[in-house]
């Protein structure tokens, strides 16, 4: 009788002791013991934030978990597994650099150590804009740079690059062309003009989900309707329609004349106009010959508003980084329509031009339209369309 009453007390003192430790030591969801563990067998734990890295290892530590990265090396940028990274040219904010073979996907990822997120992210951006005013309008579209908190990663594949955008990396897309589709997680990036987001954008749209209204499916924005702004189905029309703005008695669409290039008259847009989104071109006045060029005005049917004023945008704030955002006397003024545009550098036209609802693209950051200026919305962030002028034209 006496070892039952035993056992019996022992076994409570067990019970109470349990319920103790279950109440002063509980784990939180997804932790086991005080210690994370993975939500389901064999997935990394999930992240709280950016992951960081002391060390490109430290850095391979954590991309392990979510894909291969073998054979790191840190031999520089030379390295062939780097080859077609966009990032290794990205000066001054990078202070370590490694990469490890994705032997998942047969290819690699390239690791970048920079103590200044922010400052990378500038530098990435101006990078971008500089390719796309080069000629390169999709330059940056498909991005595959991963950003953390002081680490960047950049996989040659794609899959392996949706695999890093489920943790806590986020990819940074700064082409301005770029709209994160509907259902995907969108972020604010350190820097103006760039977003961070878990969407990896793929040439053939591979992965993409719905687009968010005003995306297509490919990522890319569409032009808003603007029924408002003046619009031409063909040169022709365009010709007729601006005749009391511009003299354009003497037109051509030769691709030589069009092509001249004048000491009194230069182009906005520069080299191939097809990579600017412009179809057809013509050249309004006296192009030179026996005597010198006279009133030159080029007018455009866009094709590819988008890429347009994506190229406008970055010759723009290269001009004012470069010389504060005045170019030559002599270069044209790009101003836009709905599906035209037409570039000049005769104030007494583009009076005429904006009375008729052109507008001019304006990006300079923090611009606001002062006050008896019209505004329109432009298709590419951070950008609006105003008859306003810093040089003071008023319509």
């Amino acid at each position: 009788m006496r070892i039952k009453q035993t056992l019996a007390a022992a076994a409570a003192a067990l019970i109470a002791l349990s319920a103790v430790t279950a109440c002063d030591d509980k784990p939180e969801p997804g932790r086991a013991g005080g210690v994370t563990t993975p939500a389901r067998p064999g997935a990394p734990a999930p992240q709280a934030g950016p992951p960081s890295a002391g060390s490109t290892a430290d850095a391979q530590k954590y991309l392990r978990q979510y894909t291969s990265c073998e054979n790191l090396a840190t031999g520089g940028p030379d390295d062939v597994r780097l080859r077609s990274s966009s990032v290794k040219s990205v000066g001054g904010s990078v202070t370590g650099l490694g990469v490890c073979s994705d032997l998942r996907e047969n290819g690699a990822t390239g690791i970048f150590l920079t103590p200044d997120m922010k400052k990378f992210q500038e530098a990435y951006h101006k990078q971008v804009m500089d390719k796309i005013a080069a000629g390169e309008p999709e330059y940056g579209l498909y991005s595959r740079v991963l950003v953390g908190k002081d680490f960047v990663a950049e996989p040659t594949s794609a899959t392996t690059a949706r695999a890093l955008a489920k943790s806590g990396m986020r990819v940074l897309t700064c082409n301005p062309t770029f709209g994160v589709p509907e259902g995907h997680k969108k972020e604010k990036a350190l820097v103006d003009h760039c977003v961070l987001s878990d969407f990896v954008h793929t040439a053939d749209g591979a992965g993409a989900g719905s687009p968010e209204p005003g995306a297509s499916q490919d990522g890319r924005q569409k032009p808003p309707a603007n029924p408002g702004l003046p619009s031409a189905g063909s040169l022709s029309e365009l010709r007729k329609l601006i005749a009391s703005s511009v003299d354009c008695k003497r037109f051509s669409t030769d691709p030589e004349t069009v092509a001249i290039r004048s000491i009194d008259y230069e182009p906005f847009i520069d080299g191939d106009p097809a990579g600017w989104g412009v179809g057809e071109r013509g050249l309004c006045g006296q192009p030179g010959g026996a005597q010198r060029a006279h009133g030159l005005v080029w007018l455009d049917k866009v094709d590819d508003m988008a890429a347009l004023q994506s190229r406008a945008k970055a010759v723009q704030l290269k001009e004012i980084q470069e010389n504060g955002g005045r170019p030559k006397a002599t270069k044209s003024v790009l101003l836009l329509g709905g599906n035209v545009a037409i570039e000049t550098n005769d104030p007494s036209s583009r009076f005429g031009l904006y009375q008729q609802q052109f507008f001019r693209l304006e990006c300079r950051p923090g611009f606001t339209t002062p006050q008896g200026y019209r505004s329109e919305k432009a298709v590419v962030d951070g950008c609006v369309l105003t008859n306003y002028e810093p040089d003071g034209i008023k319509p």
